[in-house]
């Protein structure tokens, strides 16, 4: 299953700028940008991002991708054309001495903007929507156990592989999950951000209305059916081309997120929202020149 990592990869990065941008404009030294290479023959895919000092480097996510990171929005909130989901770019940049991270949205717009022209506008939208609320009791979800003494990290990296054979991902801060034969394993997920890992399985957004704020370790076990309907729609909401066999599994396959779910005490429930949609009026294919 095709890009099946950037699942993690692009909600870890997001999560890592979810910071207000400063209004001083700020651009990065220099910066690269490569179309990504094509997956292996086993269609298995590695995708990553490493903050080291003053060197950054992204792999193997979209164009919509960069655009959550750089305007702090989800996926789902971001319309335009069909290849911004499916064609992905290699980012390696040098940041200027002294930035702070809450500067790397602004520096990432600056770089959409003059390297692939991009233009949008926002509009609000009522779109259906999960909410990932308390179900019926216990709590099936354990607290982390959190050593005090553990250094506070220098870089930043996430990253994660995908295949048919199941997912794994690297969220950073020693938060981590497996996807494969038919278990999800996921240690040390903080609970604010538990509803944006388990909206990549779904086929509509999933919001928090459960209010945890520890970090969790737990698991959950899907049949084998259920296991191939979640890892298509994980594959469909990555923006892998996926055979039109393989999407009709999707006509029948229901939603099985919501049971498994269940199984650590919590639930989905469907509900409407307004959100706000960037509307992508323009934006080149291929980037500017390096």
């Amino acid at each position: 299953m095709r890009h099946l990592c950037a699942l993690g990869i692009a909600f870890a990065a997001t999560t890592f700028v979810q910071s207000q941008a400063p209004e001083a404009k700020v651009e990065f030294e220099v910066a690269t940008i490569k179309k990504s290479p094509p997956p292996g023959s086993d269609n298995a895919v590695t995708a990553g991002l490493k903050l080291d000092g003053a060197q950054l480097r992204i792999g193997a996510l979209t164009l919509r991708d960069y655009i959550g990171m750089a305007y702090r929005v989800k996926v789902y909130q971001i319309s335009g054309p069909d290849w911004i989901a499916t064609e992905r770019f290699d980012i390696a940049a040098k940041l200027p001495a002294g930035t702070k991270a809450d500067q790397f949205p602004a520096m990432m717009q600056a770089l959409l903007a003059e390297r692939f022209g991009l233009k949008f506008h926002r509009e609000p939208k009522e779109m259906p929507v999960y909410a990932l609320a308390l179900g019926k009791p216990p709590l099936k979800l354990k607290e982390s156990a959190i050593d005090p003494n553990t250094p506070i990290a220098s870089a930043v990296e996430v990253s994660g592989s995908g295949s048919a054979a199941g997912i794994a991902v690297n969220l950073g801060n020693g938060a981590s999950y497996t996807f494969t034969g038919g278990k999800f394993d996921g240690r040390k997920i903080d609970g604010r951000v538990l509803a944006d890992v388990l909206e990549r399985y779904t086929d509509r957004p999933v919001v928090d209305a459960a209010g945890l704020t520890g970090r969790y370790d737990f698991s959950f076990e899907v049949t084998p059916e259920e296991y191939q309907t979640l890892l298509i729609r994980a594959g469909v909401n990555s923006g892998a081309v996926l055979p039109p066999q393989a999407l009709r599994l999707l006509d029948n396959g229901g939603d099985p997120l919501g049971n498994a779910v269940g199984q650590l005490g919590l639930k989905l429930e469907s509900r409407k929202t307004p959100v706000d949609l960037l509307i992508v009026d323009d934006v080149r294919r291929i980037p500017t020149e390096n």
